[in-house]
């Protein structure tokens, strides 16, 4: 029993963290990426 509930506790604190960090690497990534296109258009 105590290992489902520390086992449960952790998959509900988890995946928002994770879901988050995921979102702002690729947001990061793309914006790496797209930085050049991006600069070449500006100027």
């Amino acid at each position: 029993m105590e290992f489902k509930r520390k086992f449960g506790r952790r998959k509900e604190t988890k995946p928002t963290k994770g879901l988050l960090l995921i979102v702002l690497l690729v947001i990061a990534i793309v914006l790496w990426f797209k930085a050049e296109s991006i600069l070449a258009s500006l100027f």
